[in-house]
């Protein structure tokens, strides 16, 4: 069934709702409810409350459900959903919603944001809450997770002296490339001199890089970086933002 346009009808885009969401905290809300919800087994397996208050005539042909096999059931359900969850992460880009204002705000904080407290960290219920809080969280801590990064990419190179006098050449080879356009101007009175210097400059960096095996502490900094992103925006519940005068509407809300 087809419906007519009503000029009266309000259209809200997407990201004007998710803001709209983000400001008055209903996304903690609904993560949090989600969250506390107790997930009921599925009617395909019987409970005890069941059938301990419906009696169930015995037939001779079908064996009863005992108690133990009713609950390893219910408990294979939970586990296949949970690998579910889990497997959606494969599928998910944790980038999608970021955006060039999310760089630009301040790094939250470390203690009582970022890590938080003990209850702040739980199971996602579904894929649908996994997606919602790993594309909010990534983008609250962006700059937290770009300064982890940093420090892993520091530590793979402290494990890795080879990579790291590498890289120090590199910076060296292009400073004195730098230092020796500046001085004999060879941008405004040779250009193609400069330009053969460059390309000397770019064959040797990717020798030397090769040489020190840089590219496999990159790999190793991507991989563990983006590990550890994932996994802590997976379990991080969304708690509400320390924002000042930010708006008391989700806060009411949750009191209520």
């Amino acid at each position: 069934m087809a419906f007519a346009s009503n000029p009266l009808s309000l259209s809200v885009t997407e990201p004007a709702f998710e803001a709209w969401l983000r400001e008055t905290g209903y996304l903690e809300i609904l993560d949090d409810r989600a969250a506390s919800a107790d997930p009921s087994p599925p009617s395909s397996f019987p409970s005890l409350s069941s059938s301990s208050s419906t009696a169930v005539p015995d037939l001779p042909l079908r064996p009863r459900t005992s108690a133990p096999a009713a609950g390893r059931g219910g408990l294979a359900a939970r586990a296949f959903s949970s690998m579910r969850t889990l497997a959606s992460l494969f599928t998910l880009n944790p980038f999608a919603k970021l955006t060039p204002e999310d760089l630009s705000v301040g790094t939250p904080s470390w203690t009582l944001e970022f890590i938080g407290a003990a209850g702040s960290y739980s199971w996602p219920a579904g894929s649908a809450q996994a997606r919602m809080r790993v594309q909010e969280n990534v983008r609250r801590y962006v700059r937290n997770y770009a300064l982890l990064s940093v420090i892993v990419f520091a530590c793979t190179l402290y494990k890795m002296p080879v990579s790291l006098l590498g890289l120090i050449a590199c910076l060296v080879l292009w400073e004195f490339v730098r230092f020796c356009s500046d001085k004999w101007q060879l941008e405004e009175r040779s250009p193609g001199l400069r330009q053969a210097f460059v390309h000397i400059a770019q064959l040797a960096t990717a020798v030397v890089l090769y040489m020190c095996n840089l590219q496999l502490a990159i790999a190793c900094t991507v991989g563990v970086s983006y590990a550890v992103l994932i996994f802590h925006a997976f379990l991080r519940k969304l708690t509400p933002r320390r924002i000042p005068g930010a708006n008391q509407h989700g806060r009411f809300l949750q009191r209520r």
